[in-house]
């Protein structure tokens, strides 16, 4: 009798223990859902990791690697990630449920942080391939990114706007952008897509390699895209080995995601950590000095995290 008694003691002090732990000091779970391990998404990722597992208490994070846009939205969906890096169309195709866009119905508990950098989208051939212009694509061999990746995507609408389509090319590859670099070493071939930040290191690489010609994107085929997340801008000269002038290209804003299911405390630290800590970011790459906390909100094409809108509310960005 006296043992029940004392067990019946312990549980209820076992109750009480397990109470008066803060909720903050339950183990959290953060992945981050990147792309490539040759693109600008997973170094960057690497970093956020590094800096969440200081900000947030009780976390323990991951970062994997991934086909990158598309794949990543999936997850944070499906809830098996809790911050993902898109591009700005992929997220709009998401949101509305674009099927050929590689989202069968829309993402609903998708939620936005902040808009962080822009991809550049580097359409990058051998010199010696005769490849000047988009017209010179014509029955050359290319690689455009992993299938229904956010770089597939931007290959599929620039090529339709410039009067393309993948039956112009002699062979048409969808590998990441170190394999494709590779491809373009052994000369199996002749060009290469890639959307990403600027200096990326594929595509540095690539040029110590052989000598390259970054393809010009005029502002006009830009524009024939016909969709606001697609805006003109310039390689800038010397990003790469051997580019001496600038190149106009076409860019499109990356977002950071989370979904509906991640508690508004520990976004509120993922958005508050990253901006505290850019310099980080910048170590990882060099894209992260676009990253500017008062335009992160600006032209999100979902809704807001509420533990992202809370940051941006503090720091005066939202009103």
């Amino acid at each position: 009798m006296r043992l029940g008694f004392l067990r019946r003691i312990a549980v209820v002090a076992g109750i009480a223990l397990a109470a008066a732990v803060p909720a903050q000091a339950q183990q959290q779970f953060v992945n981050v859902l990147t792309g490539g391990t040759s693109g600008v998404y997973y170094p960057m990722g690497v970093a956020l990791s590094q800096i969440y597992g200081k900000a947030i208490p009780n976390v323990k994070t991951s970062v994997q690697a991934t086909k990158a846009s598309a794949e990543n939205l999936n997850l944070l969906q499906a809830g098996r990630g809790e911050i993902g890096f898109t591009l700005g169309d992929a997220l709009s195709d998401a949101w509305k449920g674009d099927e050929e866009a590689g989202f069968k119905v829309p993402l609903k508990k998708l939620r936005g942080i902040a808009g962080i950098y822009p991809n550049y989208i580097q359409i990058v051939a051998s010199a010696d391939s005769g490849i000047r212009t988009l017209a010179d694509l014509k029955g050359k061999r290319i690689s455009v990114g992993a299938p229904k990746s956010g770089t597939e995507l931007n290959a599929r609408a620039i090529f339709k706007a410039a009067g393309l389509t993948y039956k112009d090319f002699a062979k048409v590859e969808y590998l990441p952008f170190g394999e494709s670099v590779e491809l373009m070493k052994n000369r199996q071939l002749d060009v290469t897509l890639q959307s990403a930040g600027l200096g990326v290191a594929s595509l540095r690489d690539l040029a110590t390699a052989l000598k390259i010609v970054v393809v010009p994107i005029p502002p006009e085929v830009v524009q024939k895209v016909g969709d606001p997340a697609y805006q003109s801008g310039t390689v800038p000269a010397n990003t790469y080995e051997g580019q001496t002038a600038g190149v106009p290209t076409a860019f499109v804003q990356n977002f950071l995601v989370t979904h509906e299911g991640v508690p508004a405390d520990t976004v509120y630290t993922m958005t508050k950590s990253m901006f505290e800590n850019l310099d980080q970011l910048l170590a990882a790459h060099a894209a992260a000095k676009s990253i500017r906390k008062e335009t992160a909100a600006a032209g999100m094409p979902i809704p807001l995290h509420p533990g992202a809108e809370k940051y941006y509310r503090e720091i005066g960005v939202l009103k």
